[in-house]
């Protein structure tokens, strides 16, 4: 059975930082592409980084340059590491496959970034 545990969200300024880590348990992590996910309130979720089993990496253009995803594939888990955090980034964070599969999403963990 898949469980994907987040944690590490919380509350920071405008300019802040923050790390995200992912820790998944069952046969997800090895040869998937991992990615990480935002909903904003009133929005619908989106994809904001994605990692290969390699470790290629790609960014939504509203996070380049700020954000940097990275896996750990002993540790079967998986980072975020979030700089100049801007109030738009406000949102819960989720990780998951690439592709997504519903049945993993976990219960994400907040970012709150104030201005």
């Amino acid at each position: 059975q898949v469980q994907l545990v987040e944690s590490g969200g919380g509350l920071v300024q405008a300019g802040g930082s923050l790390t995200l880590s992912c820790a998944a348990s069952g046969s997800i992590f090895s040869r998937n592409v991992m990615g990480w996910y935002r909903q904003a309130p009133g929005k619908q979720r989106e994809l904001v980084a994605t990692i290969t089993s390699g470790g290629n990496t790609n960014y939504a253009d509203s996070v380049k340059g700020r954000f940097a995803i990275s896996r750990d594939n002993v540790k079967n888990t998986m980072y975020l590491q979030m700089n100049s955090l801007k109030p738009e980034d406000t949102a819960v964070y989720y990780c998951n496959r690439v592709p997504l599969v519903i049945a993993y999403w976990g219960r994400g963990t907040q970012v709150t970034v104030s201005s």
